[in-house]
């Protein structure tokens, strides 16, 4: 299995992963004529950062910026190709999440809403979809400290923007050593989106082609660069590692085990539940379970053995999980001649949408608002979500 590894020891930006991308092997005509369609006709050219051959692309862009719907609307009609657009419509709609949660609903994109932002993003999803990684997986991304001027004036590095969207995510992150924006919101949002393996999971690996992107800068003594490994690795990516928890008991309350799995749930765990079983001697008990993150482990025996006051835990360590991508798509629909938007979760698989959901406190708010059943607002808004998109080509009608 071939595994796509971004090393973003100097941070990320949008040209840095097209041009690293290109070093790597991405197809060079596909990603100039997806940019070209957008922009015009992008510089790339290899160039010397601190004794390194990089990628540097250019793309030479006017300052201009758009609305979220302007910024899609010029990504569908885009050259790039379908999966391509698909991915990088996600992107965006990330980076506008990470907008509205500083500056409030309607809140416009300012600089990655440029021009220039478009097509990094158009270009650095068609790189990604040329090269058909089995997985991607990201180290921790420096950020950089300080300070920067920005539409809203001066704020502190990283931006607003780029914590939000690292928030949002699993990436992990580290300060860096430098004083000035290392990731910026639009890099931190491709990484985030083409994220789908946790590095440390990968095991041994075959290093099978390395690729260099040149930042802007050239700053003496350090090699202004963002690096990407394709790996060949035997253990299948697109999932994580997870411990499993397990204990029988048969003398606690309901109230107990139902306030013992909300503490769990509180505490980091990734799942948790109890199971009515019949134990020794015919008596009926719950068996609880746990889905944990192996670093969370040792916590939550601690949170299962207060609450439940069970002598022993039984942990089954490493076992591997397949999880699919998840997205956040909002969906607009008229209840009552009002206009609400409501958030509905996607599970992926090979590009394809193969599961969604309403958001069960976004639907259930609007039903209490409304008067109307929970079930006909779900209903009404799975079914919006499911013509829309069957209509971008990403679900089977």
């Amino acid at each position: 299995m071939n595994v796509l590894l971004f090393d973003p020891f100097n941070g990320a930006a949008g040209d840095m992963i097209i041009g690293t991308l290109l070093d790597l092997g991405a197809d060079e005509g596909l990603v100039r004529a997806a940019m070209r369609s957008v922009v015009g006709e992008p510089t790339i050219e290899r160039i010397d950062r601190s004794g390194i051959r990089a990628v540097q692309v250019r793309t030479h862009a006017p300052v201009q910026h758009r609305t979220l719907d302007e910024v899609l609307a010029r990504v569908a009609e885009s050259d790039a190709p379908a999966p391509a657009q698909e991915m990088a419509r996600r992107v965006f709609l990330r980076i506008h999440r990470a907008e509205e949660s500083i500056h409030g609903k309607g809140a416009h994109f300012h600089e990655v809403g440029a021009d220039d932002a478009i097509a990094d993003v158009v270009g650095a999803c068609t790189a990604l979809h040329s090269l058909a990684p089995d997985g991607v997986a990201v180290h921790p991304v420096a950020l950089g400290r300080g300070f920067a001027v920005g539409a809203h004036g001066t704020f502190p590095i990283p931006a607003p923007a780029t914590v939000a969207v690292l928030a949002e995510s699993d990436l992990a992150t580290v300060p860096g050593e430098e004083e000035r924006e290392l990731c910026t919101p639009t890099g931190a949002a491709l990484l985030a989106e083409f994220s789908t393996v946790q590095p440390e999971g990968l095991g041994a690996v075959e290093i099978r082609a390395v690729g260099y992107g040149a930042g802007s800068r050239n700053p003496p003594g350090r090699p202004n660069v963002l690096r990407s490994m394709l790996l060949s690795t035997k253990d299948a990516p697109g999932g994580n590692r997870i411990d499993i928890l397990e204990t029988n008991v048969d003398d606690v309350t309901g109230e107990t085990l139902a306030y013992t799995i909300g503490c769990l749930m509180e505490e980091g765990a990734r799942d948790a539940s109890a199971i009515p079983v019949v134990m020794k001697k015919g008596r009926s008990g719950h068996l609880v379970r746990v889905i944990s993150s192996p670093d969370a482990t040792n916590h939550l025996l601690g949170v299962m053995a207060r609450e439940l006051g069970t002598l022993g835990v039984r942990c089954i360590p490493m076992v591997h999980r397949a999880v699919a991508e998840r997205t956040i798509e909002p969906v607009t629909v008229t209840v009552r001649g009002k206009e609400t938007t409501i958030d509905v979760k996607c599970g992926w698989c090979e590009r394809k949408i193969v599961s969604f959901k309403a958001e069960y406190e976004q639907a259930a708010a609007c039903a209490r608002e409304t008067g109307l059943p929970f079930r006909e607002i779900a209903g009404t808004v799975e079914a919006t979500a499911r013509r829309l998109f069957v209509e971008r080509g990403v679900l089977e009608p």
